[in-house]
């Protein structure tokens, strides 16, 4: 505790010489991706990977990964997250400490007596919840306890979140960040080429009665058996085999934590499998009428790929309609 408390003060006194020599270095390909708002964030956790030694796509990943928890989230403070870099955000109990009875403390002194998380990151003598240096500065000293080799930041990370649904993504996140090497990652692509026939129509909610009655999650692309189907965004294959509704169906989620559904195919591509990361255009299996019965059973419905989306949001995913993206995807690729 105090050795990482001396490494933060040695290094908040070099910051001022070390930060500004690294405002033009962009990593890998990052420097062919010109959205100034990623670039700005990318800086930061270069720079707090230069101060502290934790890998950038380490805490690129977390941002992410909070990001993506806020969206049906109200803001409570409109002006201070829109001042934000990053999306880190530490709640106030555990910011100033549990028995704090200011929970909004910003002295680090005070909230270093009541265990609190909050540190001063930037040298102003305020641990301020709301600035990105004080927030990224607390959330490494907590993970830093653990370590930050791979296994050692998974164990930090589960302590902090305590769930293992977070821990998984978070690290698919870390995974594809260190392989593209940039946070421009939301390019989407329509999931049927565009030299095959195809149709589709809004067949959200739909009744359904094999396996019981339930509605329709999701979008029927029909197409011709055989054809190729594509991934629609970056991201990591999480499931991919049998389920007796959908078939041979492969589960993908991407960088806005959408878990992307694919069923009815009847193959996948060669060597794909749970794990791997993809990108959007790329072929990850064909068009079938699998599904409706043991492994194996195909035919029962005309060839098509049904299409879901599901998003989380701290429980169980819950599925929304993927008809307007799809047609959104679709006029894009005409552009």
């Amino acid at each position: 505790m105090r050795v990482f408390r001396l490494i933060i003060q040695i290094s908040l006194c070099v910051a001022t010489v070390i930060l500004p020599l690294e405002t033009g270095f962009a990593k890998g390909s990052s420097a062919n991706h010109a959205d100034p708002l990623l670039q700005e964030r990318l800086q930061l956790f270069l720079r707090m990977e230069s101060l502290y030694g934790i890998p950038w796509n380490y805490l690129a990943a977390i941002d992410q990964y909070e990001r993506t928890m806020k969206i049906r989230k109200k803001q409570t403070d409109n002006q201070a997250s829109s001042s934000r870099l990053t999306a880190v955000d530490i709640p106030s109990d555990r910011w100033a400490g549990s028995m704090n009875p200011d929970p909004d403390d910003t002295n680090p002194v005070s909230i270093q007596f009541f265990g609190g998380m909050g540190m001063d990151g930037d040298g102003d003598g305020l641990a301020d919840r709301n600035n990105d240096m004080d927030a990224l500065t607390s959330l490494i000293h907590f993970l830093a306890q653990y370590g930050f080799s791979q296994d050692d930041w998974q164990i930090g990370v589960w302590s902090y979140y305590q769930r293992d649904r977070s821990v998984k993504t978070i690290r698919q996140f870390a995974q594809v960040y260190e392989k593209y090497q940039h946070l421009q990652l939301d390019e989407r692509h329509f999931p049927i080429p565009a030299r095959y026939d195809y149709s589709y129509r809004s067949t959200w909610g739909d009744a359904r009665g094999w396996g019981g009655r339930r509605i329709h999650e999701g979008t029927d692309i029909f197409a011709r058996h055989g054809t190729p189907v594509l991934s629609t965004a970056y991201g990591v294959i999480e499931v991919i085999g049998w389920n007796r509704y959908g078939g041979w169906r492969i589960g993908m989620r991407d960088m806005g934590n959408v878990y992307h559904y694919f069923a009815h195919l009847s193959s996948f591509k060669k060597g794909l499998k749970p794990g791997d990361i993809v990108e959007p255009g790329q072929v990850i299996g064909y068009v079938g009428s699998s599904g409706y019965g043991k492994p194996g059973t195909s035919g029962k419905f005309p060839p098509h790929l049904h299409y879901g989306m599901y998003r989380e949001t701290g429980g169980a995913d819950w599925a929304f309609d993927p008809y307007p993206y799809l047609k959104r995807w679709e006029r894009q690729r005409k552009r």
